[in-house]
This record gives structure tokens, sequence and C-alpha cells, in this order.
């Protein structure tokens, strides 16, 4: 894996800048591509943002006063992308044609010419907010609270394990810089839609446990979503759901996609390696969080995920 300062040295390069998030975007890819943005402007390069699914509008005010200007890119840069097929649709449009991945998850699958991953950052955010350092910009309050979403949303409100002393200092000089750090946290973990309330309640009733409930997993069905009228924004985060039971060490969520697979979230709480799990179905990511793809109908899905919990635990 390259160096921070290579990553700044390849954008300071270029001119015509794009920046890819991954699909079904979270505050850290969306945050991160939109301080991006904000910085290369600063150095005059044309930039914009691009994500194969809406931003909604949770996330709206991040991308504000930023236009996506028509050009034709001579740089492609992706930002907390994990694998190439986490680009969703435009997977395709843009294999081969990565310049750069930033990054923070450790079980990252190159798939760009150049690649920075910092497994140690609690957020691909962490590493822009050092990445404006190095490019000689400083941070505004638009780029200080698109950072500090990142930071926030992917440490649940610095709850999670991934925090470090780190994380704080950023979050707290993110503050001095302008964040609106009490606003962003109140929208992002004290404020509901109804879809979003409705949703928690289809998947509450879903619930079901197993290893003798140290295990959980609760279900997502396209039908579900369309029931609800909601919005991508109004499920995220209900992958933490079914840890937030006590005794759960395991909570997995299946989430139906379009082509009948379900995509698996899960969430663990040590000594469950989550990432270890995935990994067995093709998929990967932290250590408490991590995700994969299996094509099989819902209760298969289910049965599987299960049986390779219960082996973990069984090993642990």
């Amino acid at each position: 894996m390259g160096k921070l300062a290579r990553a700044a040295e390849l954008l300071r390069a270029a001119d015509r800048i794009v920046i890819l998030s991954h699909s079904s975007p979270d505050g850290d890819t969306l945050g991160s591509a939109a301080a991006l943005c904000r910085a290369l402007k600063k150095l005059g390069k044309a930039a914009r943002c691009e994500c194969a699914d809406p931003v909604g509008p949770k996330y709206a005010y991040l991308f504000e006063g930023l236009h996506a200007e028509p050009f034709a890119p001579d740089f492609v840069v992706s930002v907390d992308v994990a694998d190439l097929k986490l680009l969703g649709s435009l997977a395709e449009r843009y294999r081969g044609r990565i310049d750069l991945a930033i990054d923070h998850h450790g079980s990252h699958a190159p798939f760009a010419r150049e690649t920075y991953v910092d497994a140690k950052a609690a957020a691909t955010a962490e590493i822009i907010f050092e990445l404006t350092g190095l490019l000689g910009l400083e941070v505004d309050p638009a780029t200080a609270s698109a950072l500090y979403t990142g930071i926030s949303t992917d440490t649940g409100c610095f709850r999670y394990s991934n925090v470090t002393p780190r994380t704080h200092r950023m979050a707290a000089s993110l503050m001095e810089r302008g964040a609106r750090a009490e606003e962003i946290d109140r929208a992002m973990f004290e404020t509901k839609s109804r879809a979003r309330l409705e949703m928690e309640r289809t998947v509450l009733e879903h619930l079901r446990f197993f290893c003798g409930g140290r295990g959980a997993s609760i279900h997502i069905s396209r039908a579900d979503i369309a029931r609800a009228g909601a919005q991508e924004d109004d499920l995220e985060g209900l992958a933490s759901l079914p840890r937030q039971v006590e005794g759960v060490l395991a909570g997995i969520t299946l989430r139906e996609k379009e082509d009948g697979s379900w995509k698996a979230s899960l969430r663990t709480t040590p000594p469950v390696d989550a990432a270890r799990i995935c990994r067995k179905f093709g998929g990967g990511g932290h250590a408490c969080a991590a995700g994969c793809v299996l094509r099989a109908p819902l209760e298969e899905a289910e049965r599987r995920l299960a049986a390779a919990v219960e082996e973990v635990l069984r090993e642990a």
C-alpha cells in the first residue's frame, strides 16, 4: 500500500477529478467524498462526486453548494470502497479506470492503480482529514462538518471499538474548525422518520435468535421497504439492532437485493470476528462489522450464516 503523501501528489497533479462512493452510501463514504471534493475545488480543480445510489435528504447538506460539473475526468478516486463490486452499477463503467483508492477497511481488495489503506483509522474521513493537511489546505466549516459526519457515523457517535484517541482528537479539531457536531449527531442518531420507525417495527417482527441467544438475525425484504415507503437513509443503522439485544454476540441483517440474492451485514462483539465469517462467503470488512452476499433463498442464507457464527463461537 502506498503512502498518503503519494496520494496527495497524485491528486495535486490531476485537473479533472471524479470521486466515487460505494452504493447504499453511508455517512463515511459521502462525508469523505464531499470533503475531498471541497478540498480539490479549493486547489482550483474541476471535481464532482458520483454514487450509484441517490443521496437521500439525511445527507443532502453535505453537498450544498457542490455542483456536479460536466467534464471528462483525467483522474478517478474512490473513498471508503473496499471492493470494486461495492460501486454497484458504477463498477463496470469504472472498471480499470480508477487511479486511486483511499480506504480504511483491512479487508480491502485492490482494484485501483494505486491504493492507500489505513486499517487503524476509525473512518475514511480520518484519512481525508490528514490528506487535506498534506495538500496544504485549511479546513473550512462545511468541510469540517462533512469530515465530522464521516467519523461520527462510522463510530456510532464514538461508541464503537474502532474509536481511538486520534479519533477524539480529530473530532475536537473539526469542531474547532466549525463542524456542526451537535446538529449532526442529533440528525444522525436522535431523529427518525416515520418510515424508519415502520422499518424498525417490521424487522423486529422478523427477529429470531440462535446459538442459545448469542446470535440474532433479522431480514429486510424489498416488499418491506416498499410497504414502509422507506428511502436508503431510513435503512441505515438497522443492521445494529440485533446486536443491541442483551447477550447477543453476533447480529445478522439480511437485505433482499433486486436479483433476489441477500446482502448480509454482520455486527459482532469479541470474540466473534465478523470479517472472518463474511470471508467464508466471499465478503469482508472489519472485525466487528462486515458484509457479504448470499445467492440463496432467505431460509438457506439464514441457516448458512447461523452455522458459520456457531462454528466461530464453538472455537472461541
